[in-house]
């Protein structure tokens, strides 16, 4: 990254000059980059856990729900087994299905914001400028 190692300073006269980083400066900011980077690795991690920690309460709530509403009333009489299996089918459609697509949510939303920001975003100060070919058609004919 030659742009952060040295920045344009504008001279009296008008003119840009070139500024040389000390050696301090140089290391404090790559102690700042390594912090930066740790810690969005720390996040990272956080983050696919809760997607984990989704997973295995969906799994769990899945065997409990089968061992309460179907093995119970299974050993019973038919009118009990159906029963049991109304409250299974209802409660696996009603809880189990909501925390699915929560868990697809959550991913969904920590690709977009946690993977693709550490990845492409920087704050550099620069305004987003989305392309646009009417644009690029009108600065050609220009």
């Amino acid at each position: 990254h030659a742009e952060e190692d040295s920045s344009l300073i504008q001279g009296n006269d008008g003119e840009e000059h070139d500024e040389e980083h000390g050696f301090g400066e140089i290391v404090i900011h790559q102690a700042i980059e390594t912090i930066e980077f740790v810690l969005g690795m720390v996040s990272n991690t956080a983050s696919y856990l809760r997607l984990w920690a989704l997973s295995l309460a969906h799994s769990e709530l899945a065997t409990v729900f089968w061992d309460k509403a179907m093995l119970t009333t299974l050993n019973l009489n038919w009118i009990a087994a159906s029963m049991g299996f109304i409250v299974f089918a209802g409660v696996t459609l009603g809880v189990l299905l909501m925390m699915d697509v929560l868990e697809c949510f959550l991913h969904a939303l920590r690709l977009h914001w946690v993977e693709f920001q550490n990845k492409f975003y920087k704050a550099d100060g620069v305004r987003f400028s989305p392309y646009s070919f009417r644009q690029t058609i009108k600065d050609s004919q220009a």
